[in-house]
């Protein structure tokens, strides 16, 4: 396995450096994205992919009453989640889990806020994907996607080559996928190659 594979499923040594790179190098993507979710300050938002929990720890401080629930299929990633969020789980305001967002452990309805950063290009089977986080929120609740690649551009060729079993994806298409899962209202948000996509349940 190449060290790039480490970006769909961090596994060994080489996905606690993958990780911890990833905290730092999507931080300016993320903190972008990020103004595009209207949460309440006690909201209940899941991470979807949550990889090394920088986006938990953003979250939680988004939500200051909230809690934030990080789901990721690598204990890599888990285990750096865990860490980076260390007092808010001992708080009881944080939670990670390991799982597949296709499947996921949650309630119906539950939900206020579902964020994927980053992640949607790994996804199998997309429409099951999305229909997981339309049950898992609650009604009015927000799904936002969050990519540093839009599909446009040259690079993004590149990348799909590195990185097996990955698919970047336009905002047209992220839409119809939005839309055939039940979501509505969703908006497309552009910055340079970024991406960010919001819909409502």
């Amino acid at each position: 396995m190449s060290f790039f594979e480490n970006t769909r499923k961090p596994v060994g040594l080489g996905g606690k450096i993958m990780v911890a790179m990833m905290n730092l190098g999507h931080s300016p993507v993320a903190r972008w994205g990020l103004q595009f979710l209207n949460a309440a300050p006690d909201a209940r938002v899941l991470d979807c992919g949550c990889g090394g929990g920088a986006n938990m720890k953003r979250l939680l401080k988004k939500c200051p009453q909230g809690v934030v629930k990080g789901i990721d299929y690598s204990p890599v990633s888990v285990e750096k989640s865990k860490k980076v969020n260390e007092a808010a789980i001992a708080d009881g305001r944080c939670a990670v889990l390991q799982g597949s967002v296709a499947n996921m452990m949650f309630a119906d309805n539950w939900f206020d806020a579902v964020t994927a950063f980053e992640t949607v290009y790994f996804w199998p089977d997309l429409s099951r994907c999305f229909r997981e986080v339309y049950r898992v929120l609650k009604p009015g609740g927000t799904f936002l996607i969050c990519n540093e690649s839009n599909g446009d551009t040259g690079k993004d060729e590149k990348w799909t080559k590195i990185i097996g079993g990955m698919t970047i994806y336009k905002d047209a298409e992220l839409k119809t996928y939005l839309e055939q899962a039940g979501f509505h209202e969703v908006q497309i948000h552009k910055k340079k190659d970024w991406l960010c996509v919001t819909a409502r349940k």
